[in-house]
């Protein structure tokens, strides 16, 4: 199968108010020894008002006196208490940079937000905390056509390009996580806390997890959502997590009898299906730019289809549109998955700073990955997904991982786990596993969701109250009973009544 489509989605995804009395920010304020000033964090519309500054740490901290970069920090002030233990944000990835999302994160913390700070610190090599960015000598971003991905070969001259552009601003060998928790507690010093609350998503829960680890101390509370294990290899196991989303999926359009009628022929097997008749006959079609009318022409494959799938089974949203999406091909009518992704292509695009995901995965991750003949023999994506997804590691530099970082977290700190039910990537197993070893955590799996639940229902309360009461036990969580599967699409015009 060509996968060049797929590598992109997977690079690219990875493993995402307050009434009156609300403090407002001061013209320039200290948190501690951090001097910060206001700004606007965030991406387009959902932009918010916060405190920004910078943190100078060492890129090296066994070579103090050589080269530093300054960590990029927003803070979200509490609306209407201050002085107690903030709220640390952990973004997922690797390469995500948490100030980019401040809206989001706004959103889905506002309870929280209430009577603690939330602190968004860039994790080093993404956003403006020295971004490993792939651009050329002159500064330009280099070019990353999906058509020119086609192979192991073209990723790793893409990733040596990246790397030499890099070479006088960077060594990617310390941009790990390892590196990522130093700078946390640094900022936590910096800021002049003792105790700080960990909110990690996604790849973010490694982080988390780690930072409580090596700082149980300085940890009052833990929330893992879309929890990844320390000994995960993060991509390796990408193959048959989706397979296993994807049944599930197809077992909820099973129950609904609207769905069942309309399509007899289940998700999975009719991606199967489509996938054999574009690897040997890709199809030119005629579509409609999703962000400007125009019309356009372009190319399905069979990459096309499981690109658009991957990506689509993350949010319970978009994966109701997967039934009526793979029959539309199956009848060869491609425009509208076209269509659909195009616009998710553009919509994630730079989500990703691609320089760091590389230092963490080469570092962490793909000296451990051994290939599953099973997956390479009877999944959807087969083993070459993760063979492409790790590429690159045969040029980029890699650093030293922590000797300790793939034991289990077995902390005794309060520690809140969610999963989305239909999470294509971090399943619910995984969040159990971890809260297997956690004598005070609860786990939490969130019916009909996929990646990502902070924002899902009563969930932004329910995290209010946990960090407030740091008691995982004493959570009613009978409001998560409210919610309902997303029901399949069966026409465009959205699912039977």
């Amino acid at each position: 199968m060509n996968t060049r489509s797929l590598w992109v989605a997977l690079c690219t995804a990875a493993l995402l108010a307050g009434c009156g009395g609300e403090r407002e920010p001061n013209a320039g304020a200290r948190f501690g020894a951090l001097a910060l000033a206001p700004c606007s964090a965030g991406e387009g519309a959902m932009r918010v008002e916060a405190m920004c500054g910078r943190l100078d740490v060492p890129e090296d901290r066994d070579a103090p006196d050589a080269r530093t970069l300054a960590l990029n920090i927003a803070v979200l002030p509490a609306r209407n208490q201050a002085g107690l233990e903030p709220v640390f944000f952990l973004a997922g990835g690797p390469g995500q940079a948490a100030t980019a999302y401040a809206g989001h994160i706004d959103a889905a913390l506002r309870e929280v937000r209430r009577s603690r700070d939330i602190v968004l610190v860039d994790q080093r090599g993404t956003g403006d905390s020295n971004p490993l960015d792939c651009v050329d000598a002159d500064g330009a971003p280099l070019p990353s056509d999906p058509e020119q991905m086609q192979d192991v070969a073209a990723i790793e001259a893409y990733a040596a390009a990246c790397l030499a552009g890099l070479r006088d601003r960077a060594d990617p060998r310390h941009y790990t996580t390892a590196a990522a928790v130093a700078d946390l507690d640094a900022v936590r010093a910096a800021l002049g806390v003792d105790t700080v609350n960990l909110i990690g998503a996604s790849y973010g829960t490694r982080v988390a997890q780690q930072y409580a680890m090596r700082h149980p101390d300085r940890t009052r509370t833990v929330v893992l959502d879309g929890v990844a294990p320390n000994d995960l290899i993060v991509g390796a196991e990408f193959a048959r997590t989706f397979e296993d989303a994807l049944g599930l999926q197809a077992a909820q359009c099973a129950r609904s009898a609207p769905c069942a009628a309309r399509f007899p022929v289940d998700a999975p097997t009719r991606l199967r299906e489509v996938m054999t008749r574009l690897d040997s006959d890709p199809v030119e079609v005629e579509y409609r730019d999703a962000s400007s009318g125009a019309s356009a022409r372009g190319t399905v494959t069979a990459d096309t289809v499981t690109s658009l799938a991957f990506l689509f089974s993350y949010a319970p949203e978009t994966a109701s549109l997967l039934p009526l999406m793979l029959d539309e091909a199956g009848q060869g009518r491609y425009g509208a998955l076209m269509a659909l992704t195009q616009m998710t292509s553009q919509q994630v695009a730079g989500g990703m700073t691609r320089g760091m995901q590389w230092s963490v995965l080469c570092t962490e991750d793909a000296p451990r990955y051994r290939p599953d003949q099973a997956e390479a023999d009877t999944t959807i994506l087969t083993g070459e997904v993760a063979r492409m997804f790790f590429a690159a590691c045969a040029v980029w530099p890699r650093g030293d991982a922590d000797a300790n970082a793939t034991d289990a977290f077995a902390g005794t700190q309060p520690v809140l786990l969610l999963s989305g039910e239909l999470d294509p990537v971090t399943p619910p197993a995984y969040g159990e596993r971890v809260a297997e070893q956690l004598p005070n955590g609860r786990h939490l799996v969130l019916r009909g969701q996929g990646h990502g639940t902070l924002p899902v229902g009563c969930m932004p309360k329910l995290l209010a109250r946990f960090v407030e009461t740091a008691d995982v036990d004493a959570l009613d969580t009978g409001c998560l009973d409210a919610l309902r599967e997303v029901p399949p699409f069966t026409s465009f015009n959205g699912w039977d009544p």
